[in-house]
């Protein structure tokens, strides 16, 4: 995805799911956000169970609640239907003891975007490793004063 524009949002959960995120244990795979009857909702979230839970332990595929405000769901819903964007979890973390997640107003890449990606990053990949090259073999080789 080409990412637009990001924005920040609450997370409704259960005391399972909460244990479950400090411990690490989510997976934003084929996940995306949704605006439904004027809510957010995170879709196709995995969320581990809890190691330590009982049998009351949460569903690790449900849909979960976004908290958001009313203009930032109207500005959201207008710019994904018009111009055909999707809202995609970039991040979760916590923010004063609540989880947020950082929702990204992203477009779709084309093939030859996704082409030119690839290609920025092996040059940058060639690049990384022909400076480690040069550094671990001491750089060009200095002359002396005493060779002059």
């Amino acid at each position: 995805y080409e990412i637009l524009e990001t924005v920040e949002a609450g997370l409704v959960l259960r005391g399972t799911e909460v244990k479950s995120l400090r411990d690490g244990g989510v997976n934003f795979k084929d996940s995306y956000a949704t605006i439904r009857n004027g809510e957010g909702w995170l879709v196709g979230c995995h969320i581990n169970p809890y190691s330590h839970g009982t049998d009351a332990n949460h569903d690790p595929d449900r849909d979960r609640k976004l908290l958001l405000h009313r203009k930032e769901i109207g500005r959201l819903t207008g710019k994904v239907a018009e111009r055909g964007l999707t809202l995609v979890p970039l991040r979760l973390y916590f923010k004063h003891g609540r989880a947020k997640v950082e929702l990204g107003l992203g477009r779709g890449k084309k093939l030859h975007d996704k082409r030119a990606t690839l290609r920025e990053r092996d040059q940058r990949r060639e690049m990384d490793q022909a400076a480690r090259t040069v550094t671990r073999a001491g750089g060009p080789r200095r002359r002396s004063r005493d060779e002059d």
